[in-house]
């Protein structure tokens, strides 16, 4: 059971990677890359932003669940 939650960890956590890689990020100022960036950039998200944000939100917290999973069981 623990490996198997491992792996599926492993799994999420690439998904998890790989879907914020894909976000584009409107801002080109140095501080958008250190989470600087303004209220303005969350609104009005259309198609595969909107997509992209729900599908990150999702894996985030599937991620945050098979982590406490892991740590229980262990």
């Amino acid at each position: 059971m623990p490996v198997a939650l491992m792996v599926i960890q492993i799994v999420i956590s690439i998904a998890l990677i790989l879907v914020v890689i894909l976000q584009a990020r409107k801002s080109s100022k140095a501080s958008g890359i250190f989470g600087g960036g303004t209220t303005a950039d969350y609104g009005g998200k259309k198609g595969k932003e909107a997509f992209l944000m729900k599908l990150t939100t999702v894996i985030a917290v599937l991620f945050m669940l098979s982590s406490l999973l892991l740590s229980l069981i262990k």
